[in-house]
């Protein structure tokens, strides 16, 4: 049920965007349980000066391959979510080589009757799900 947007500057081919796109969502699984057609991904692509993520500070050197992921969800627990970030990273570094410091993850928390999956119904107030 987490939404995701996912954000990358333009330049990557399809499978490597299908490669990422599923390595997310495999680590979504795993990390908070949801199941395997929970699936709700968004992908946009940037020009180079339409995506600007700097470092806050922390000396990061962000290249081309910059990632920003913005999971919204219901109440996750802060070992889940780390859980999900060293997962995310490492198997995009393992699989994409996209190097950790270009990886920008950010949570969103929102409840039951934020969501309508459909029809107009709130699907977790009314028992659906």
């Amino acid at each position: 049920m987490p939404l995701l947007r996912i954000e990358v500057i333009k330049g990557r081919t399809e499978d490597e965007l299908q490669v990422l796109l599923q390595i997310i969502h495999d680590t979504m699984i795993s990390s908070f349980g949801v199941p395997e057609r929970d699936r709700y991904q968004v992908l946009t692509e940037h020009d180079t000066n339409r995506m600007l993520l700097e470092d806050t500070g922390l000396g990061f050197k962000r290249s081309h391959k910059i990632v920003l992921i913005q999971m919204i969800t219901r109440k996750r627990s802060t070992d889940e979510k780390q859980r999900f970030y060293s997962r995310v990273v490492q198997r995009l570094e393992e699989q994409c080589q996209i190097s950790p410091e270009d990886v920008v993850i950010s949570c969103v928390e929102n409840g039951d009757a934020d969501w309508s999956f459909g029809y107009g119904r709130a699907q977790f107030l009314n028992g659906d799900l």
